[in-house]
Order: structure tokens, then C-alpha cells, then sequence
């Protein structure tokens, strides 16, 4: 007679195996972001604004810069004008599509120069220490000391032909890394005083090495939750600027922001040009803002059991 295999029922059987796959951080960061869902909330809007904006015009065919004089300044719904046309006939949902293409390729252009300066100025401060920590960060209080949108609109000023989302988006991008070297600075005085990097030490790690290869993938978090909370800030610095007459500018040249500005003159008499940009511009600010929160949530789960 065959002996029960343990943990079998009695008269034979193969013993089941239960093994449990394991899983990189990295993704179980990705699970739980995809499992979080004011972050895939704010993720799908945010996508569906990006097909709004740069398939749109593919399936309309509207050009913002065609004029019809005989539809000038007609409401939602008239004449094939879903959202309406402005005071020289232009299509007012295109303009808004070509708003949304604007305000995105600026803030793209604020976060490739922003991200690397902060990272560059914090990593240096952080990990050297001493006097370079010191020179850097009263360089960088002394800055902070002037509001930011005053800066702007000084640089933006004395620099008329600047005023193109080109422009604007590498003034945003100069003038808005300070804060972001505070927070690598930050993350760099804890992170080189961890184990692995005297180990990296002692093994003859060269600075350079040591930066990119340990302590800059251990800030990834921060990074990239500033990167979202930031690109939000920019698109409203944009309109700020350009509603205070600072921002983009010209005859064949308009963002969010601009739309923005030109509708406040008619908000009273012709809503829709001021209400339809208004509303785009909170739902992109919004959508990348829920992006970043569940992206914080995900590398810090933790921090969602205290805020709950």
C-alpha cells in the first residue's frame, strides 16, 4: 500500500506547490499607482485631453487661423461652431485644441530645463557639502527672496520678442528650478550617509558614479512627483503672465493662457470665449495634479494611511 503523501488526502496525490513571484520595487510603485484611483482618474483625463489636443484638429480639419466673416462672434452650436467663434470668426474649439498643443509644449520645455539645473545645483549641494553647499543655497535664498511672477514679468519685459510659448517656456524653465534644488539638496544629505554609499566609498567609487548610480535613483520619487506638481504650476504661471499682457503674444500665437486673457473682456457679453479656455486650463491643471498625487502615493503608501 502507497503511504498518504502529507498534507494529500489519504491514497496518494502530488503535494501542491504555492510560490509567490517576487516583485521589483519598481513595479510594485506601477501597481499601486494603477491601483490608485484618483491617480488613473486624473491619468485618463489627462490622456483624453492630449487626444483632444493633438488629434482634434485631425479629425475636425479647422485651422484656428481661418476666418469666416459671416459667423463672427456666434454662440455654442450655430453653424457647425460647437463651442462658438470669437469677434473675427475663428473656431473657438480650435483655438482651444491649438491652446492646448501651446500650453503643453511649454510646459515640456519648462521641465527640460528646470529638471536638470535643480538636479544639478541640489546634487551638488547635498553631496559636497561645505562651502559648495553654502555658495549654492544663498545663491538660491537670494533669488527666492523676489517673487517669482515678478521675475518673470521683468525678464519677460526687457525681452519683447520672447513672448512666443518658444519663449516662455525657456524664461518658466530658468527661473523655476530653485525649488526643486531645495528639495534635492535635501534628499542628498540623508541618501550620502547611507550604507551603500561608504561601501561605494571604500570600493573606490568615483563621485560622478556614486551620484548617478546610487543617489539620484533613490530621489527618483521626489523627482518625479515634483515634475507633475510642477508642470501644473507652470501652465498657471503661463496664464498669469500672459493675462498681465507678458506672456504669449502675436497675431498667429496663442496658448490657453491667451484665450483666457482675450475672453475676460467678453465674459459678460459673449461667455463662452472666456468660459470654454477657463474650464480646459483648471481640468488640465487638475488632471496633472491628481497625477502627482497618486504618483506620491505610490512611492510612499504610508503616507495615504496618515492622510486618510
Amino acid at each position: 500500500m502507497v503511504p498518504a503523501t502529507p498534507g494529500t488526502p489519504e491514497g496518494g496525490g502530488v503535494e501542491r506547490e504555492f510560490t509567490v513571484k517576487a516583485r521589483s520595487q519598481r513595479q510594485q510603485i506601477f501597481g499601486r499607482f494603477l491601483r490608485n484611483k484618483v491617480g488613473m482618474t486624473g491619468l485618463v483625463i489627462f490622456l483624453l485631453l492630449l487626444a483632444f489636443g493633438f488629434l482634434g484638429p485631425l479629425v475636425t480639419g479647422v485651422d484656428y487661423a481661418d476666418q469666416d466673416r459671416d459667423f463672427q462672434s456666434v454662440p455654442p452650436g450655430t453653424a457647425g461652431y460647437l463651442l462658438g467663434s470669437d469677434a473675427i470668426g475663428r473656431d473657438l474649439m480650435a483655438g482651444i485644441m491649438t491652446g492646448v498643443q501651446r500650453s503643453l509644449f511649454i510646459v515640456l520645455l519648462f521641465v527640460a530645463i528646470a529638471l536638470p539645473l535643480g538636479l544639478l545645483v541640489g546634487a551638488l549641494a547635498g553631496y559636497f557639502g561645505k562651502w559648495v553647499d553654502s555658495v549654492l543655497m544663498r545663491l538660491v535664498d537670494l533669488i527666492l527672496t523676489v517673487p517669482l511672477l515678478v521675475v518673470l514679468i521683468v525678464v519677460a519685459s526687457n525681452f519683447p520678442g520672447s513672448r512666443t510659448p518658444l519663449g516662455v517656456g525657456i524664461i518658466l524653465g530658468l527661473f523655476g528650478w530653485l525649488d526643486l534644488a531645495r528639495i534635492v539638496r535635501s534628499q542628498f544629505l540623508s541618501l550620502r550617509e547611507k550604507e551603500y554609499v561608504e561601501a561605494a566609498h571604500a570600493m573606490g567609487a568615483s563621485n560622478v558614479r556614486i551620484i548617478f548610480k546610487h543617489l539620484i535613483p533613490n530621489a527618483l520619487g521626489s523627482l518625479i512627483v515634483w515634475t507633475t506638481l510642477a508642470a501644473a504650476t507652470a501652465i498657471i504661471l503661463e496664464a498669469s503672465l500672459t493675462y498681465l499682457g507678458f506672456g504669449v503674444n502675436g497675431a498667429n500665437q496663442t496658448s490657453l493662457g491667451r484665450l483666457v486673457s482675450d475672453g475676460v473682456q467678453a465674459a459678460s457679453t459673449r461667455p463662452w470665449l472666456f468660459y470654454f479656455p477657463g474650464i480646459t486650463l483648471l481640468i488640465i491643471v487638475l488632471s496633472i495634479n491628481l497625477i502627482g498625487d497618486g504618483i506620491r502615493d505610490a512611492f510612499d503608501p504610508s503616507n495615504r494611511r496618515v492622510r486618510a
